[in-house]
């Protein structure tokens, strides 16, 4: 995930970054072992049961595009997966070089096949699918006209990719603070690419901790930003959120095929998190090849963990590609896109159930877009036009008599209650509700113990109730504390106080 930090121009860095890591905010914790078995190590694909997905699908017949740094052509657990891509980022060697590391370690999530280390090598999530290596320059930051050229290459390089078979295109990748222009070109891109029947991926980035500024093309309309789940399904902390995040994917300790010395690398990052959310897109189009790019994602939205209702942390739940496979239920209309003012092309939201359609029904959808949209403080729109009677709607006429009749009803309640106060002068509390203690309503004297009832000859009367404790007091001798709460299951611990819908625990283990 290409992360510079910026929030505009007016806080950029003074010097240009340097490639790799650091610009993109995935890292790596250093090369892992060539004598190790990576796969042994890939413990996302365990979670995910990959081995029993791949019984029902590899992604065979689906290409994802990898718009990224390029590729390494000769890394062993991706020999075989590459087909014909193009190079829009000048530099030397072609799109079958990568001199990061970064693209190769996201075709290796996506289709890596683990050939190397007797078997043992990276294994991706969809090892049936074909990579589309396109590749952009992304060497630097800190000036418009770095930042001109790298939307010129991203709007490009997603461009190229809807035009050559790609059915996913994969962008581990983005940039805050753009300009009206940049972004513009950029949604242009991703409109074309929709229109061609293609799912845009983005990563939502990895400054969740410091600064969560949004970025693209992850949050513009029609894109689905993904971001990041520790080992347990928690949102990883450094995940980017907002209402831009649509699904969630394990963003941490995921190995791979890089160009370190060993040839393969440990990263954490959002940009992992996209690319197996593009894998788990082409495991489901493989078995489905006539569902539209808005089936798909219809799906993988139905089946994550939570679909009834998103978060701005996991959206709507963290992906479960096998539940998707097994249970994908209706993929609903092809023409209507799942998401929140996308629609087809340009048509309206839709919402994520199955068969649903209309913007109401999507949190942050287009009604809610219009809500938020007016200055604070206005008033609300007005829900019809006025009839066709040439009378004109001032909305003022009826003030006076909503005025009067105010003032009358505040009027009335005064004197109800002067004649409530002096009743209860004179006449004592009331009457005493049944059960009350003492001939005080219980409301009145807290925790006050019951008077024994009449009990029948020979037995003993029942104790009375105990209280409960008050504040900062311990439950009486013997008897328990209430259990603490249970620890919240996979996907249920919000960060930062936010409280998450519940996810039902593990989603990988049903």
């Amino acid at each position: 995930m290409r992360g510079t930090g910026r929030a505009g121009r007016g806080r950029r860095f003074a010097a240009a970054a340097a490639v790799g890591a650091v610009l993109w905010g995935w890292t790596t914790a250093g090369p892992a072992s060539a004598a190790d078995s990576i796969r042994a190590q890939e413990w996302h694909l365990d979670a995910m049961h990959a081995d029993e997905m791949w019984r029902t699908s590899t992604g065979k017949g689906i290409t994802v595009a990898v718009v990224d740094t390029g590729v390494q052509a000769d890394a062993p657990d991706l020999a075989g997966q590459l087909v014909p891509g193009t190079d829009l980022s000048g530099l030397p060697e072609g799109a079958l070089a990568d001199p990061a590391g970064h693209g190769t370690h996201m075709a290796s999530d996506i289709a890596g096949t683990g050939k190397n280390l007797n078997g043992q090598g990276a294994y991706g999530l969809a090892p049936g699918a074909k990579i589309l290596p396109v590749k952009i320059n992304d060497s630097g930051g800190g000036s418009a006209e770095n930042d001109d050229r790298y939307v010129d290459q991203l709007s490009r390089g997603i461009t190229y990719a809807a035009d050559h078979g790609a059915k996913v295109v994969n962008v581990s990748q983005g940039i805050g603070g753009l300009s009206p222009a940049n972004r513009s070109k950029l949604q242009a891109a991703v409109d074309h690419a929709r229109d061609r029947g293609a799912l845009v991926i983005a990563a939502a980035g990895n400054s969740g901790d410091s600064g969560n500024g949004v970025q693209f093309p992850a949050a513009l309309p029609g894109v689905v930003g993904v971001a990041g789940t520790d080992r347990d399904a928690k949102a990883w902390s450094k995940s980017q959120h907002g209402p831009q995040v649509v699904l969630a994917a394990p963003a941490v300790e995921i190995y791979g095929a890089c160009t370190s010395g060993s040839g393969y690398c440990k990263g954490d990052g959002t940009s992992d998190s996209t690319a197996l959310t593009s894998a788990a897109a082409a495991l489901i189009w493989s078995v489905h090849p006539d569902w539209t790019a808005n089936q798909v994602l219809r799906v993988m939205i139905n089946t994550a963990s939570n679909p009834e209702e998103r978060s701005d942390y996991l959206g709507y739940g963290v992906i479960r590609p096998r539940i998707a496979l097994t249970s994908p239920g209706d993929p609903g209309p092809a023409d209507v896109s799942p998401l929140p003012g996308a629609g087809a092309g340009a048509g309206a939201a839709a919402s994520p159930g199955a068969g649903k359609s209309g913007a109401a029904d999507q949190p942050g959808g287009a009604a809610s877009d219009a809500a938020s949209a007016a200055p604070e403080g206005s008033a609300p729109a007005e829900s019809s036009a006025p009839e066709a009677t040439g009378q004109q709607s001032s909305g003022s006429g009826s003030l006076p008599l909503v005025v009067g009749g105010a003032v009358a009803g505040v009027l009335v309640l005064v004197l109800v209650a002067v004649l409530v106060v002096r009743r209860n002068r004179s006449t004592g509390p009331g009457p005493v509700p049944p059960g009350a203690p003492y001939g005080v309503p219980p409301q009145q004297q807290p925790y006050a113990p019951q008077p024994p009832a009449p009990q029948p000859y020979g037995q003993q009367p029942a104790a009375p109730p105990a209280a409960p404790p008050r504040y900062g007091q311990q439950p009486p001798y013997g008897r328990p504390a209430a259990p603490p709460a249970a620890p919240p299951g996979y996907g249920q611990q919000p960060p930062y106080g936010q409280q998450q819908p519940p996810s039902g625990g593990n989603p990988y283990a049903n």
